[in-house]
């Protein structure tokens, strides 16, 4: 189960929300409005104790945009920590190099569309006999 939700953190992520990144807010212009396999994105969306850039609920899908200051050692360890966490929850999560936005656009969504549309062809997990 999830963290409550602190106002803190929604603050948080509603000023994430305003103040995107160019990279962010170009991909954003491509998944907004079930422009992708008709399935409605989030963007900033708060999950305890992290904030996903942009995440999927029906899918359980986040789409992470890595800067500059992802690139370190310490950072490096701290996505794999936090990748980690957020599979174990369930979440499905992508994550792409700020530049790829504006140089390889194609190439990222046919990503983000590839792994969406594997996810939507996968059956749902069966409810077991007992409840």
């Amino acid at each position: 189960m999830l963290p409550r939700l602190t106002h803190e953190q929604r603050q948080f992520a509603r000023r994430l929300r305003v103040e995107q990144t160019d990279c962010e807010l170009r991909l954003w212009q491509k998944i907004r409005a079930r422009q992708l396999l008709n399935l409605k994105f989030r963007r900033q969306h708060p999950c305890p104790p992290f904030v996903l850039d942009f995440y999927c609920v029906e899918l359980k899908l986040a789409i992470e945009l890595d800067g500059g200051q992802h690139f370190d050692a310490q950072s490096l360890a701290y996505d794999r920590r936090r990748t980690a966490y957020l599979q174990g929850l369930g979440i499905t999560v992508l994550r792409f190099d700020n530049r790829q936005v504006p140089e390889q656009m194609n190439e990222v969504m046919e990503e983000v569309y590839r792994v969406a549309g594997r996810m939507l062809k996968a059956p749902s997990p069966q409810p077991s006999p007992s409840g």
